[in-house]
């Protein structure tokens, strides 16, 4: 097999994987790497983030190890906010520069 006949891939190693829900574990790991991030700022720990966010300890213990699999979009953004944190989504037509799909900036 030639270098030229190897498979093109993407921006995106689960997609390039085959996980057939890439970009929204894409978009969970972009959130949880950032709650993650200020956790760590604020020298919270897991039962400090539970009581802040509403959330179990369990589940803050999930997006500590990033095991985001029963944890939704949604819930991720919600415990930002409840970090003082501003989450804005942004939908626009897809160009041919930018295919469809989502993309989190934090």
């Amino acid at each position: 097999m030639s270098f030229n006949d190897l498979p093109q891939g993407t921006d995106n190693v689960l997609l390039d994987l085959g996980f057939d829900d890439a970009e929204e574990l894409t978009a969970k790991a972009a959130l949880a790497l950032k709650l993650n991030a200020l956790i760590d700022q604020r020298g919270l720990n897991q039962m400090d983030v539970a009581a802040i966010t509403g959330m179990t300890q369990p589940k803050v213990s999930q997006i500590r190890r990033y095991k985001l699999q029963n944890i939704s979009l949604e819930r991720l953004m919600q415990a930002l906010v409840s970090l003082d944190q501003r989450v804005e989504i942004v939908v626009r037509p897809a160009r041919r520069a930018h295919a469809p799909g989502i993309t989190v900036a934090a």
